[in-house]
């Protein structure tokens, strides 16, 4: 089960995010930046699975931006891992060359 997914830039900020489990709006925040401090220390040669408190984050780094989904540990990551790149797909065939920008003012186009 898919618990939230998130864009986040290189500075942290979360651009979008979708909360399908619940979460007080304190903890999403503390969440956030966890995850955040977690992925910007990572090496780029480490696998895109992280095991993260009872949960397992996958994520994907596209110039710049920061695709993660929390999943449960028992999901198939390399199929949540296949679901950002079709995400990312789908942006960019909207966008044409999708960027940080396109999804901050442009989103809702």
């Amino acid at each position: 089960m898919i618990h939230f997914f998130l864009l986040q830039n290189r500075q942290g900020q979360t651009r979008i995010s979708k909360w399908y489990s619940s979460f007080e709006h304190e903890e999403k925040k503390k969440l956030q930046s966890e995850i955040y401090r977690i992925l910007i220390q990572r090496p780029s040669k480490y696998t895109n699975f992280v095991e993260f408190r009872k949960y397992t984050l996958v994520y994907r780094r596209y110039k710049g931006v920061f695709f993660t989904i929390c999943c449960d540990p028992s999901d198939n990551e390399m199929s949540m891992l296949e679901a950002i790149h079709l995400f990312v797909e789908c942006l960019d065939e909207y966008f044409v060359e999708v960027c940080e920008l396109d999804l901050v003012f442009g989103f809702y186009k």
